[in-house]
C-alpha cells in the first residue's frame, strides 16, 4: 500500500492506494467521527462492494442509500434525497458520510457533507480510475445545472481517501479509458517525465497491469496533492488542473450529461487546448500532434461531437467557472509539461480551433 498526504494543516488527510483496502478496518477509524455512518453509493456499485464496506464497519451504526448511476442524476433534486435520509435517521453533526463510487457519487456525497448541519466528516472510497486519480482528491464537491457543469458546490475536504485498486477490475474498458484521460492530463500539464513514462507504458495501463496501473495512480495523486496543498481554493496554480476542462465541460453540457463520459469530453478538450496553444505560437506542430497522439492511443476522442455548433460552443464556454469579469481564461500549453492560465488568445483564434476541430 502507498500512502500520500494532502498537506492542509488541520485539514490534512491521507490517500491510501493499494489492493484489498476495502476490508482494512484500520483505515476507516481515524476518519470517522462519532458512531453513525451513512454510505452513499449507486445501483451499479452497491451489489459489488457495499456489503464488503459494511462488514468492515461492524463497530459502527451503519446505514446506506443507493442512488441511480450516471452523470444525469448529479442534480440538486437527487442531492436532496441524501439530506432526506440523514434527517430521517436523525443523524447529528458527529455523523460521517462515506462516498462509495465514482466521481458523481463522490461529488454529491461531499457536497451533502459540506452542507448538512454546516459540515460533517466524509470519506472518499473511489471505485473508478477517474475518481482515484482526480475527483476524490482535493475537496471539490458539487452538482450540475442544466446551464453548466459543477456550477453549484463547495470546497469540503474528505478525512481520508481509500483507493482500492481491486475495484478497477470490474470497471468497463470505456470507463477505464475515461480515467486514463485524467492520467494523461497530469503529464501534459506539469510533469513531462511522467508524460514520457506514460507514452511507453500506456499499453500496460490499459491492460490493467497492476504495477503500471498502481504507479500511474500514485504519480497522478502526487501531482494533484502538491497542487492542492499549494492552492486549495483554486486562486492560482490549482486552475492548471483544468487543462481541457473548459472545452470538455461545454461538450458535456451541450450534449446532455452522461452521453459523453467526463474523461471522453476532457480528452477532446485537451486536443482543442493543444490546437489553440499551437495557433498562438506557444507549441509547435510536433508538440500539438504528440498531445493528440497519446489521447488517440488511449482510445479516447480527439474531436468534439459535431452536434454542438461553433456559436453554441462559445456560449457554453462563456458560462464556465474560469470566466472572470466576463473574460474567459483558458489553461493552455507552453510546452508538454508546462501550462499556464491565460487570456492571451483572440476570439478569432478560439473560433478557428473550434471550427477546425470538426474536420
Amino acid at each position: 500500500m502507498a500512502q500520500l498526504t494532502i498537506d492542509l494543516n488541520q485539514r490534512s488527510y491521507p490517500i491510501h492506494i493499494g489492493a484489498g483496502l476495502l476490508t482494512n478496518t484500520s483505515l476507516y477509524a481515524p476518519a470517522i467521527a462519532g458512531r453513525n455512518v451513512l454510505i452513499v453509493t449507486n445501483d451499479s456499485i452497491a451489489p459489488l462492494y457495499l456489503p464488503t464496506v459494511c462488514e468492515a464497519l461492524t463497530d459502527y451504526h451503519v446505514e446506506s442509500m443507493v442512488l441511480p448511476d450516471g452523470e444525469k442524476h448529479k442534480t440538486l433534486a437527487v442531492l436532496e434525497t441524501i439530506f432526506d435520509k440523514l434527517l430521517q435517521l436523525r443523524y447529528d453533526r458527529s455523523c460521517t458520510l462515506i462516498a462509495l463510487g465514482g466521481g458523481v457519487i463522490g461529488d454529491m456525497t461531499g457536497f451533502a457533507a459540506a452542507s448538512y448541519q454546516r459540515g460533517v466528516n466524509f470519506i472518499q472510497i473511489p471505485t473508478t480510475l477517474l475518481a482515484q486519480v482526480d475527483s476524490s482528491v482535493g475537496g471539490k464537491t458539487g452538482v450540475n445545472h442544466p446551464l453548466g457543469k459543477n456550477m453549484i458546490g463547495a470546497f469540503h475536504q474528505p478525512r481520508a481517501v481509500i483507493a482500492d485498486t481491486d475495484t478497477l477490475s470490474t470497471l468497463s474498458d470505456r470507463q477505464l479509458r475515461a480515467g486514463v484521460a485524467e492520467v494523461i492530463k497530469y503529464g501534459l500539464l506539469i510533469d513531462a517525465p511522467f508524460d514520457a513514462w506514460l507514452r511507453e507504458h500506456l499499453p500496460a495501463v490499459l491492460a490493467r497491469e497492476p504495477t503500471a496501473l498502481s504507479y500511474a495512480i500514485e504519480r497522478s495523486c502526487n501531482v494533484k496533492a502538491a497542487i492542492v496543498a499549494a492552492d486549495e481554493r483554486e486562486k492560482g496554480q490549482r486552475a492548471l488542473l483544468n487543462l481541457g476542462h473548459t472545452f470538455g465541460h461545454a461538450i458535456e453540457t451541450g450534449m446532455g450529461y452522461g452521453r459523453w463520459l467526463h474523461g471522453e469530453a476532457i480528452a477532446a478538450g485537451m486536443c482543442m487546448a493543444a490546437d489553440l496553444s499551437h495557433r498562438i505560437g506557444w507549441i509547435n506542430a510536433q508538440e500539438r500532434q504528440a498531445c493528440i497522439d497519446i489521447i488517440h492511443q488511449a482510445g479516447l476522442p480527439t474531436k468534439p461531437p459535431a452536434d454542438i455548433s461553433e456559436q453554441q460552443f462559445l456560449d457554453l464556454m462563456a458560462q464556465d467557472k474560469k470566466v472572470r469579469d466576463h473574460t474567459l481564461h483558458l489553461v493552455l500549453l507552453k510546452a508538454i509539461g508546462h501550462t499556464v492560465l491565460t487570456t492571451d488568445f483572440s476570439e478569432a483564434q478560439l473560433r478557428e480551433t473550434i471550427r477546425s476541430s470538426y474536420s
